[in-house]
């Protein structure tokens, strides 16, 4: 382990300092990373090539895929690396980077379920008006507006949080650069701005919460006069796996930026942190195409190609 009081950029405890128990955490967080990186590229891969997948829902969801790749990308694999190394220091630049990438790609992730949930409403409640509202035009708007103020919400954070003086040890209880727990290190209250900033975003983020909300009580309402079970069933599968991801995203989020801060942080901080930026990309492709019969038929459809070109060429080479 670094020798704290020498070095020039920040100490991340993570979860233990027993180096067998880093070795098993660096494994499961390696696993976790695998599964996570091979199920997005599968959604966005299919997304792509899939002639049918076309439609506003899949787009989006082909962003969110490349927004859940990248935001577990900002902070596992530094953590696998200092696991195995058995060494928790993080350059101050290193830091800087991974906060400015953090609190894009989160925001992003807010921007962009929004977008979906407004999507989903004009599908199920406007069906004969949603290829005028959802047209390709402003689905590009929507998408660059959701990386746009991603790209603004991670200037503001980073700006604001490096511009405070830290004047206590550089440790941080986590296992990766944290804002709140990088607010702990400061003695003076030039935070106030940072705290600024977090409360203009929760703002903007209760908006984005209560346009959701909204969305889906009109979802239901609309769902709920359909006449067929089939129907119904349809329009649940589409909305379901969307409002789940939601809900896990923004209460898991809430949680762990909202409750009261401590000097010593507890086991429970640490799991909290997971649950917001380790499982939501691991989870999101399962969600998204276990009830999804399209996006499972697509799979089959590539699978099944892979292995007839994989038979030719076998064949083609036994002649």
């Amino acid at each position: 382990m670094a020798n704290i009081t020498t070095m020039s950029g920040f100490l991340l405890v993570g979860f233990s300092d027993i180096p067998e128990l880093q070795i098993l955490h660096a494994f499961l967080f390696l696993v976790i990373y695998f599964l996570s990186l091979t199920g997005n590229l599968v959604i966005i891969t299919i997304i792509t090539v899939d002639q049918r997948l076309q439609s506003p829902m899949y787009y989006f969801l082909k962003h969110l895929s490349l927004l859940d790749l990248s935001f577990i990308s900002v902070t596992v694999p530094q953590f696998i690396v200092n696991s195995l190394m058995d060494n928790g220091c993080i350059s101050y630049a290193q830091c800087i980077l991974q906060v400015f990438f953090f609190t894009s790609v989160a925001w992003a992730e807010m921007a962009i379920l929004t977008v979906m949930s407004y999507d989903r409403y004009a599908a199920i409640c406007f069906p004969l008006h949603y290829d005028i509202i959802m047209n390709p035009s402003k689905c590009k708007w929507a998408v660059t507006a959701v990386w746009l103020s991603g790209s603004i919400s991670g200037i503001l954070f980073t700006t604001t949080t490096f511009s405070i003086t830290f004047c206590r040890h550089k440790k941080i209880h986590q296992f990766f650069c944290d804002v709140p727990q990088l607010l702990k290190l400061s003695c003076s209250d030039d935070y106030l701005h940072v705290i600024g900033v977090s409360v203009f975003m929760s703002l903007v983020a209760f908006v984005c919460f209560t346009s959701i909300v909204f969305s889906y009580i009109q979802i239901f309402s609309t769902v709920l006069q359909i006449p067929s079970s089939e129907g119904r069933s349809k329009a649940f599968s589409t909305c379901l796996p969307h409002l789940f991801v939601v809900s896990f995203f923004l209460s898991t989020g809430m949680v762990s930026y909202l409750k009261p801060s401590t000097e010593s942080p507890t086991i429970f901080d640490l799991i909290i942190s997971i649950f917001y930026t380790v499982i939501p990309p691991t989870l999101n492709p399962i969600i998204y195409s276990l009830r999804n019969e399209v996006m499972k038929g697509a799979f089959r459809k590539i699978l099944i190609g892979e292995e007839f070109i994989r038979k030719r060429t076998f064949l083609s080479f036994c002649l």
